[in-house]
């Protein structure tokens, strides 16, 4: 069976924009399938699962208020690229005057699949779809939000901390920051940094970091974070013997 693989170009793209504006610009689709495809677009809605994975659909009712797919467009929608090509796709958003201001997001799939007629002679059978992300902020904003929750998890053989940020603000974060485990001494065993991952607006997001230590050497959690408000932001959980928080 043949394989399908596509590369795109930026995957994510963040703009800041007031109402009745427009922003254009061009993301890359690349073949890396060593054949001709067809590339098919559509435009989505997302959320993010509290594993960190995001969920796309052609339309999320509970999306709906912070939606910008039905302002943005992508040319082409679809058409054939060939053997190690390139394919230039523009989007444009157009923002309605009379939009409020907050953040929106979106996101446009392209879905590579065999060519016309040929999906049976050449045996491609999976479909891959890359996507790409948009935030669009409309207006301006401060970052507003906290800690919400840091603890220890098992996920099979490995401890994972699960760090929870709570975004009280009408516009996505992208928090930055570093997380340590430290031992029964208080010294740092193992440390992370956080992974370049959004809080969309008005809502807590569940951050997983595995971690290499195991859980009985793991005394604490330390965590601090930047979430964009001119202040880091720490905290502590101690852990008992088991790894469940102390009291």
């Amino acid at each position: 069976m043949a394989q399908i693989g596509i590369g795109l170009s930026p995957m994510r793209v963040e703009m800041n924009i007031g109402p009745g504006q427009s922003y254009s610009g061009a993301l890359e689709l690349t073949n890396e399938t060593g054949g001709p495809m067809r590339i098919r677009g559509e435009l989505l809605d997302f959320t993010l699962d509290k594993t960190m994975t995001p969920q796309f659909a052609r339309s999320m009712a509970e999306e709906s208020e912070w939606s910008c797919r039905q302002w943005l467009t992508v040319n082409p929608m679809e058409t054939e690229i060939g053997d190690a090509g390139k394919l230039i796709i523009r989007y444009t958003i157009r923002i309605p005057p009379d939009a409020p201001p907050k953040g929106y997001h979106c996101a446009a799939g392209f879905t590579a699949m065999a060519p016309a007629g040929e999906a049976k002679a050449i045996g491609m059978r999976n479909i891959v779809r890359a996507v790409a992300a948009f935030y669009a902020t409309v207006g301006e904003h401060r970052a507003k939000g906290e800690v919400a929750g840091l603890v220890l998890e098992k996920a099979g053989n490995t401890s994972v901390a699960v760090l929870t940020l709570r975004n009280d603000a009408q516009v996505h974060l992208r928090p930055s920051g570093s997380l340590e485990a430290l031992d029964a001494a208080g010294q740092a065993i193992e440390s992370a940094v956080l992974p370049s991952f959004p809080v969309l607006p008005r809502r807590e997001q569940r951050f997983m970091i595995p971690l290499k230590a195991e859980a009985p050497a793991i005394r604490a959690l330390r965590v601090k974070v930047d979430l964009g408000m001119d202040e880091v932001q720490e905290a502590t959980i101690r852990l008992d013997i088991n790894g469940g928080e102390a009291n």
